[in-house]
C-alpha cells in the first residue's frame, strides 16, 4: 500500500480539485482550502478541507465525494504515449525519432530519455528529446535504430 504522506509537500492550500459526487452526479470545481499539520500514524494520511458551494441543496453531510487532486503542474512538459517507450538492458529507456527526412520517408534513430510523472497513458519527458523531434508512435516497437521508414502520418502530436 502507498503511503498518502508523499503527498504533503504537493497538496497546498489553493491547488485545485475537482469534486465529483457519484450519487448526485454532480462535479465542481474548488480549491484546498485548508491542509492539515498532523499526519496520522496509523494510516499515514493527513486531512485537508475544501470548500464545496452547495447552491442546489443537494449536497448533505456525510456524502461520499470522489477527489482529483491537482498536485503537480508543468505547463512546458512534453507528454508522450506510454506504449511508445522500450528500456534496454541497462534499464535505460528509449523512445524512436525521425532523423534525415526526405519526403515521405526518413531514418529511425533511438533516443535514451528521462521521464518524469504519468499521467493515464501518457509520460512526461524530462530529458533527451530535442525541440521540434518527430517521434515514432505507429510501429514504435518494432523499428530498429538507423532503420529506413516510410513517414505515414505527420502530425507532430503525441
Amino acid at each position: 500500500m502507498m503511503s498518502r504522506e508523499r503527498y504533503v509537500s504537493d497538496v497546498t492550500k489553493n491547488k485545485d480539485v475537482e469534486v465529483n459526487f457519484p450519487v448526485l452526479g454532480e462535479t465542481l470545481n474548488s480549491k484546498v482550502r485548508q491542509t492539515g499539520n498532523f499526519i496520522n500514524p496509523a494510516n499515514r494520511t493527513f486531512n485537508i478541507e475544501i470548500a464545496v458551494p452547495n447552491k442546489k441543496g443537494t449536497i448533505k453531510p456525510n456524502l461520499t465525494a470522489k477527489l482529483k487532486i491537482n498536485d503537480y503542474t508543468n505547463e512546458k512538459a512534453l507528454l508522450v504515449p506510454q506504449n511508445i517507450i522500450s528500456e534496454n538492458a541497462e534499464g535505460e529507456q528509449y523512445i524512436y525519432v525521425l532523423k534525415q527526412k526526405e519526403g515521405d520517408t526518413a531514418i529511425a534513430e533511438k533516443v535514451i530519455i528521462e521521464t518524469g510523472k504519468t499521467q493515464g497513458d501518457v509520460i512526461e519527458v524530462l530529458k533527451g528529446i530535442e525541440d521540434n523531434a518527430e517521434i515514432i508512435k505507429e510501429g514504435a516497437r518494432s523499428v530498429k535504430d538507423g532503420q529506413k521508414v516510410q513517414i505515414i502520418n505527420q502530425n507532430t502530436e503525441a
